[in-house]
């Protein structure tokens, strides 16, 4: 049962975070992207750039903020994946594109929504 909770909690926040983006003017290109490296919660459109962005969410703070549950493992696949969705529409090289967090901290009737532009960048 605590899986399907967490799931359920994970899909919320992804929807509030695509809600809130939009108000921000940006336009979704999918949800949910997966391939064999991984998989992306929103690749949205930002002007010209093409957004990849991680959504967490925590309903408590006894383990730290949400953007530090994102070790530098998952930020190499969430690298990977995004460069195997760009190629794949062989963009690689024609479009500019960015790593955004949006963390959401579930406090009963009023979430704290925090939007991280630029949260990290692949090595070089």
């Amino acid at each position: 049962m605590v899986k399907v909770d967490k799931q359920k909690s994970g899909q919320l926040a992804e929807s509030k975070a695509y809600t809130y983006l939009l108000t921000q003017g940006m336009t979704l290109l999918i949800k949910n992207y997966r391939c064999s490296f991984g998989e992306i919660d929103l690749i949205m459109q930002d002007k010209e750039d093409i957004v990849f962005v991680e959504v967490r969410s925590r309903s408590r703070d006894d383990y730290g903020h949400a953007s530090e549950s994102i070790s530098l493992t998952k930020q190499n696949k969430l690298i990977k994946t995004a460069i195997h969705f760009l190629q794949k529409r062989a963009w690689i090289d024609k479009v500019a594109s960015r790593f955004d967090v949006v963390t959401i901290h579930m406090n009963g009737n009023e979430d704290q929504l925090e939007w991280i532009k630029n949260a990290f960048w692949p090595a070089s």
